[in-house]
């Protein structure tokens, strides 16, 4: 599931519309919290029927708030986890999807610069070709999160984009169910970005990214545009690698113009080395022994879109093997450690000075770096994997 992508609340103010005393309320009566929602939405040009129907019958889920409290952490290996998601089946219902919708994939490629394989693999991935959508309640989910004083200034506004909606005609706020952090169709998307990105792909007068895949591909590109995608350019590929590169310039914010890394000996199993002028960062999500990849700039339109780098590695390898390119190749990584090692690796590393946040045993960008920059002191091969190795020399 994509992560919560939205504005916050300050952004409202500084548009300079008027917001009432209660929207920046939450918690309380949740009537006198949906009154204020009304007024919010109401001074940004709503009618007032139309706030009232969309909240009429508003109600807290709590299943909503058990999920939101207990979020599940990520903790699979990218071999686990893409051997998972990428199947050969939606590889080939994917490639079904793309020659079925070849003149609406055409069409977003043309417009907005983004490639079939790349909105289909999140496709895919969110829903299954919007086969598993949620069946979460949007309109009360959204009350719910923005009743709810954790992140208000997150979720009220997806939930005044919802009433937006309403007011298009693009969304019953008695029936539209979709994921429970209020993300809704084929590619889960919040209500502030499907107002801000939605086309009509099927030319019906409106929006529907949970039943039209015109509009839901279309809309999915024009949003992923807006994360800052390059036409014409690639976002990930596949390399293998010599014996003796320098392991600590690898990884994420280690990037080098790719021609570099070609100078250094790693090759691209493709053979293309038409772009050796964009900056590439060498990325290893299982160390040096397992798959290896060059990341280039439009790679970071999947971290915008999750923040879970086996998640956004996963599906850039799923856009590139539904344009063609072959199985990765698995090599042989060494063991990585389980979820009581991991947590106390992180212990160790924050004894020693580095910031790998919260210990939960998440193999998370920080821990990452830390392991590099403790591989290299330790004269250990810094390709930023945690292992026994490591653990027992710490």
């Amino acid at each position: 599931m994509s992560s919560v992508r939205s504005l916050i609340l300050a952004a409202l103010v500084s548009s300079g519309i008027a917001l009432p005393a209660a929207a920046q309320s939450c918690g309380g009566d949740l009537g006198v919290f949906l009154e204020g929602v009304k007024e919010e939405a109401v001074a940004k040009g709503i009618p007032a029927d139309v706030a009232d129907r969309a909240l009429s019958g508003a109600r807290i889920d709590q299943k909503v708030l058990s999920r939101d409290r207990a979020q599940g952490v990520f903790k699979q290996t990218f071999l686990e986890f893409s051997q998972r998601t990428v199947s050969k089946a939606r590889l080939d219902i994917g490639s079904q999807k793309i020659k079925q919708y070849a003149d609406v994939f055409q069409r977003a490629e043309q417009e907005f610069g983004v490639p079939p394989g790349v909105i289909a693999a999140f496709w895919a991935m969110e829903t299954d070709f919007g086969v598993v959508q949620g069946d979460f309640n949007t309109r009360d989910a959204l009350v719910t999160l923005a009743h709810d004083c954790r992140r208000p200034e997150l979720f009220r506004p997806q939930l005044l984009a919802l009433i937006e909606m309403v007011q298009h005609g693009d969304l019953d706020p008695t029936t539209n169910t979709g994921a429970w952090a209020g993300e809704i169709g084929q590619v889960q998307m919040l209500p502030e970005d499907i107002i801000a990105y939605g086309v009509d792909g099927d030319g019906d007068g409106h929006v529907n990214v949970k039943q039209s895949s015109p509009d839901a591909i279309l809309t999915a590109a024009k949003f992923i545009q807006s994360l800052g995608f390059r036409r014409g350019e690639p976002w990930i590929q596949e390399v293998t690698l010599p014996a003796d590169l320098p392991w600590e310039k690898t990884g994420l914010g280690n990037e080098v113009p790719a021609s570099d890394w070609f100078a250094m000996g790693v090759q691209p199993r493709d053979g293309s080395t038409g772009f050796a002028s964009l900056p590439a960062a060498l990325v290893l999500p299982q160390g040096r022994n397992g798959p290896a990849f060059l990341t280039y700039p439009n790679f970071n339109i999947y971290l915008e879109w999750n923040q879970s780098f086996i998640y956004t590695t996963s599906a850039a390898y799923f856009a590139t093997r539904l344009m063609g390119a072959p199985t990765y190749q698995k090599g042989n990584p060494e063991a990585g450690l389980d979820d009581a090692a991991m947590k106390a690796l992180q212990t160790k590393l924050q004894s020693l000075g580095h910031d790998v946040g919260k210990v939960d045993g998440i193999l998370g960008s920080g821990t990452r770096r830390a392991v590099q920059k403790e591989q290299a002191r330790l004269g250990i091969p810094a390709d930023g994997w945690p292992t026994q190795q490591l653990l027992q020399a710490l």
